[in-house]
C-alpha cells in the first residue's frame, strides 16, 4: 500500500499542539527525514516547502509498539479463553491456534498492522513463535505484509522447544528442534535484517518463554544474535506461576535464570516485567534491559502490574506494547497509552504519572527497548514517522490542553499519520486498503480456525 511519496520538502504547519520544544510553529520533512522545527512566529528556512495545514492536529512522534502476537487478532474474546490467568489461557488456546495455516497468518498481520496504524502507530514489534511444520515461512509471510503495509517493522523469531513432555507448557505438536530454529533465525537474519538508520524492517531473535523453552536454547539464541548484532527479546516475569515454574524447573527466580543464560545485557527488552523485587529492579536498571509495558493483557489476565516508575528510575528502558489481540483484545496504540496512564497513576500516584509519561513511554521508550535512536522523537534528523490527532469528537468537547486531552479524552483514532515521509494513513483511512473486504476475509479465517 503506497499513499505516494511527498515531493520535495513538506512544512507541516501551525499544529495546534506538538510533542516537541522549538516546533510551535511545526516542522519541515524530506527525504524520509525531519529537517527542521520551526519555532513560534517563524517560517521554514528550507527553500521549496510545500504546505500541510495542521492547525486543526495535534502532532506526536509516530507510536511505537514494542509487543504485540498479530495472529492473535484471529482468537478475540474466544470462549474457550474468557475469564483465565495466564497458563490455563495459554492451555485453551494453544490447540486452536495449532490449525494456523499461511493464508491465517497474512490475514491477521494485514488486519493488525491496519489497526495499529489507524490508531497512530508508526513501527511495530510482532512477536511470532507460533511456528511449526506447514507454517514454517511465517516471518517470511509478515515481511511481506509489513512491505505491503507501509508500516515500520522489527520482526522477531519466535521460538518454542519444550513440550508438555519435557516439562513445559505447549503441546508436542507446536514445538520445534533447537537446530531447526536456530537455522531459521539466521537465515531470517541474512534474508531481511537491516542494520541501518532508517531501516524499515529489522529481525530479532526470541525464544517465546521460560515454560517453552529450554535453558540450551536461550544461550545459543543469544550467542547468534550477538554473533549477527540483532536484538533479543522474551516474556519474562509476567506471572506468579512463571516465578513458581522456574522455581521448581530451574532452581531460581526469573531474573536468576535470565541471568544464568546470558539475557542480563542491555541488547536484551522483555515483555511485562511485572514480578521483579526491588534488588531484581536495581539489577534490570544497571544492565540496561529494556521492558515493554503491556497494560491492557496485564489486567485482562490479572497477571500484575509492572512497576514501569521504579524500572525507569533504575535506569531501565520502559516502552509499550499492545500485547497479543487474544489478551487485551485490540491493537490500538493510542488506547493502550491511556491504559498505561490510568494503571500507573492508580499504582504509583496522580503526582507522580503525567500524560506525558505515558506518551513518551509509547514513543521514545519503545523506540529505546527497539535499540533505535532513529524513531521516537521529533527532532532534526530523526525520521519523519508522525501520528496526526484531531480534537473533534464530542469527547473532546471542552478540552484545555491538547496533549493531555489525547490521553485523558481517550483518543481512538489518527486522522494522519506518516511513515518515513510518506502518508500511510489519510483523513482516517488507509489508502489503497479495502478494509471492510479485508474485515470479512478475516473474520471467515477466523471462523475456520475456531472450528479445525
Amino acid at each position: 500500500m503506497n499513499a505516494g511519496p511527498e515531493r520535495g520538502s513538506l512544512w507541516i504547519k501551525s499544529p495546534l499542539a506538538i510533542m516537541a520544544e522549538g516546533a510551535e510553529n511545526g516542522l519541515v520533512v524530506q527525504d524520509g527525514r525531519i529537517v527542521e522545527l520551526v519555532p513560534s512566529g517563524a517560517t521554514p528556512r528550507t527553500e521549496g516547502t510545500g504546505v500541510f495545514d495542521a492547525s486543526e492536529h495535534v502532532v506526536l512522534p509516530g507510536l511505537i509498539n514494542a509487543h504485540h502476537h498479530f495472529y492473535q487478532t484471529l482468537t478475540r474474546a474466544h470462549p474457550a479463553a474468557l475469564d483465565k490467568a495466564l497458563f490455563p489461557w495459554l492451555e485453551s488456546l494453544y490447540p486452536i491456534w495449532a490449525g494456523l495455516t499461511p493464508d491465517m497468518v497474512a490475514l491477521s498481520s494485514r488486519l493488525a498492522i491496519a489497526e495499529l496504524l489507524l490508531s497512530g502507530c508508526t513501527t511495530a514489534s510482532d512477536h511470532h513463535y507460533f511456528v511449526f511444520s506447514g507454517l514454517d515461512n511465517a516471518i517470511d509471510i509478515q515481511v511481506a505484509e509489513a512491505r505491503r503495509m507501509g508500516i515500520r517493522a522489527v520482526l522477531t523469531r519466535g521460538s518454542m522447544s519444550l513440550s508438555q513432555e519435557e516439562g513445559g507448557l505447549p503441546p508436542r505438536h507446536v514445538v520445534q528442534p533447537e537446530e531447526v530454529i536456530l537455522a531459521e533465525g539466521e537465515r531470517l537474519i541474512g534474508a531481511y535484517h537491516d542494520p541501518a538508520e532508517g531501516a524499515m524492517l529489522q529481525i530479532v531473535l526470541a525464544p517465546c518463554s521460560p515454560f517453552s523453552v529450554s535453558g540450551a536454547l536461550m544461550r545459543e539464541t543469544a550467542a547468534l544474535a550477538r554473533r549477527h548484532g540483532v536484538r533479543l527479546h522474551t516474556h519474562l516475569a509476567e506471572t506468579a506461576d512463571e516465578t513458581a515454574f522456574c522455581e521448581a524447573q530451574f532452581g531460581l527466580r526469573p531474573l536468576d535464570y535470565l541471568a544464568s543464560v546470558d539475557w542480563l545485557v542491555d541488547d536484551v527488552w522483555l515483555a511485562h516485567g511485572i514480578h521483579f523485587t526491588r534488588p531484581e529492579i536495581a539489577r534490570l536498571g544497571a544492565a540496561g534491559v529494556g521492558i515493554c509495558h503491556c497494560p491492557s493483557s496485564n489486567m485482562i489476565l490479572a497477571s500484575g502490574i509492572c512497576p514501569a516508575l521504579e524500572l525507569e528510575a533504575a535506569g531501565a528502558p520502559i516502552g509499550l506494547g499492545v500485547d497479543g489481540s487474544a489478551s487485551n483484545d485490540g491493537s490500538n496504540m493510542i488506547q493502550e497509552v491511556r491504559q498505561a496512564f490510568l494503571l500507573q497513576r492508580l499504582h504509583s500516584g496522580a503526582d507522580r504519572v503525567g500524560h506525558l509519561a505515558a506518551l513518551r513511554w509509547a514513543t521514545e521508550g519503545s523506540a529505546r527497548c527497539l535499540g533505535r535512536n532513529d524513531i521516537g522523537r521529533i527532532a532534526v534528523g530523526k525520521q519523519a514517522d508522525l501520528a496526526l490527532f484531531k480534537l473533534d469528537e464530542p469527547r473532546f468537547s471542552g478540552a484545555g490542553d491538547p496533549l493531555a486531552a489525547l490521553v485523558l479524552c481517550g483518543a481512538q483514532r489518527a486522522d494522519r499519520v506518516m511513515v518515513a515521509g510518506e502518508w500511510r494513513v489519510v483523513d482516517g483511512a488507509l489508502p489503497e486498503l479495502d478494509l471492510d473486504a479485508l474485515m470479512v476475509e478475516h473474520q471467515a479465517a477466523a471462523r475456520r480456525l475456531w472450528a479445525e
